[in-house]
C-alpha cells in the first residue's frame, strides 16, 4: 500500500503530555519515525496537551478519577482530528481504549525496575526507622508497607523535578521513581538505587512507551508498524491481559512482569492489600502465542485465592 508521508508543510502531529519525560518520549518516537522513513524533524509536530492529571496535583489520583486522567484529553483531541498519534507511558494507560482508537505499537522497553531515591544515595535497607517516604503509587506504598512497616508514607505527586525539589525541601527523606524515566531523561545526577524485580515487582507495563492512533488511519498504521518492537508487544499483551482480568486501575495495588525466554513468556504477578498487610503472588509460563490467555489465567488464580474483603475492588467486582 502506498501512503502519503508527512512533510514540513503537512506534518504528522504527535500528541503528548508536557512533562520533561513525556516530551522525551515523544521526541524518541519522532526520531524513530524520521529514521525509518528518512524524514526531517520538520515533518513532525509535537503537540503538548495538558491533562487533568497534570493540572490537579494536590490530591491522590484515586480521588479524581484514576489512570484516565493522564489520557482523556489527549484521546479526545485525537478523535477530533487535532493530532494524528499519541505517545504514552504504558503504565499510565487504562486497559481499554475509547471506541475508534487503537494502541498496538510499542517501542523497545527500557529498564523495568523501580529506583529508590534519597539525596544521599542511601538504600532502602539503610533508611532509619520511622523515616518519611513519599509516593503517589498505591503499588509502591503497599509493597513498602509490607517490607518496612516502620516507615511513614505520604502522598508525593509530580514529575521527577518536582519530586526532587520536595526531597530537598524536607517533605520526605526518600521517594521512588522509575529507572526508565531517569534513563530517558539522562538524569545521572539523581542519586538512586535500582530495586530488583525479585525485591519489588514493578507496575504492569513499566518502562514501555506505547503509541495510540485512530483505528481508521491507514497512514499512521503503516508508519507505526515500522517502529513497533515485537518483543515488547508480546510482553505487554501478557501483562495487560493480566491487568484487565484483575480490573486494574490506579486504585489497586497490582504488580506484574512478563519476560521472554526463547519462544516462551514467563509472568510473575502480585496483588496486595493497600496497607501491605498481605501479599498474594503467583507465576506461570506459556508459549508466546498463548501469552494473553496465560496472563488472564494467572489473574483469575490470584483472584480466586484472595479472601473476602482483600481490598475494595474485589468486593465490588466479585
Amino acid at each position: 500500500m502506498v501512503i502519503t508521508l508527512p512533510s514540513p508543510t503537512s506534518p504528522l502531529k504527535i500528541g503528548t503530555r508536557g512533562s520533561p519525560l513525556a516530551l522525551a518520549q515523544a521526541h524518541e518516537t519522532r526520531d524513530r519515525l524520521a529514521a525509518a522513513f528518512d524524514l526531517p524533524d520538520e515533518a513532525f509536530e509535537i503537540v503538548v496537551i495538558k491533562t487533568t492529571g497534570d493540572r490537579v496535583l494536590d490530591r491522590p489520583l484515586k480521588e479524581i478519577g484514576g489512570k484516565g486522567l493522564f489520557t482523556r484529553e489527549i484521546e479526545d483531541d485525537m478523535l477530533a482530528g487535532k493530532i494524528d498519534i499519541a505517545v504514552h507511558s504504558m503504565k499510565d494507560m487504562p486497559v481499554e481504549q475509547p471506541t475508534g482508537l487503537l494502541l498496538d505499537t510499542y517501542l523497545p522497553r527500557e529498564d523495568v525496575r523501580d529506583a529508590f531515591v534519597t539525596l544521599d544515595g542511601g538504600t532502602l535497607a539503610e533508611l532509619p526507622e520511622g523515616s518519611v517516604v513519599g509516593s503517589s503509587s498505591l503499588r509502591r506504598r503497599a509493597q513498602l508497607a509490607h517490607r518496612r512497616p516502620d516507615l511513614k508514607l505520604v502522598e508525593f505527586r509530580g514529575n521527577v523535578q518536582t519530586r526532587m525539589k520536595k526531597l530537598g525541601d524536607g517533605v520526605a527523606a526518600a521517594t521512588f521513581l522509575a529507572m526508565a524515566g531517569l534513563n530517558r531523561l539522562n538524569m545521572t545526577e539523581v542519586p538512586r538505587t535500582a530495586i530488583e524485580p525479585e525485591d519489588m515487582l514493578p507496575a504492569v507495563a513499566q518502562g514501555c512507551i506505547g503509541i495510540e492512533r485512530r483505528a481508521d488511519d491507514t497512514r499512521a498504521a503503516s508508519m507505526l508498524e515500522a517502529i513497533h518492537d515485537t518483543e515488547s508487544g508480546y510482553r505487554l499483551a501478557c501483562e495487560r491481559a493480566y491487568l484487565a482480568a484483575l480490573d486494574g486501575s490506579c486504585e489497586t495495588p497490582i504488580a506484574g512482569l512478563a519476560v521472554l525466554e526463547g519462544n516462551s513468556v514467563h509472568l510473575r504477578g502480585e496483588i496486595l492489600r493497600p496497607d501491605g498487610s498481605e501479599v498474594l503472588a503467583d507465576e506461570a509460563t506459556s508459549d508466546i502465542a498463548d501469552a494473553a490467555e496465560m496472563g488472564r489465567d494467572l489473574a483469575l488464580r490470584l483472584r480466586s485465592r484472595a479472601p473476602e474483603g482483600f481490598f475494595s475492588w474485589l468486593e465490588v467486582h466479585a
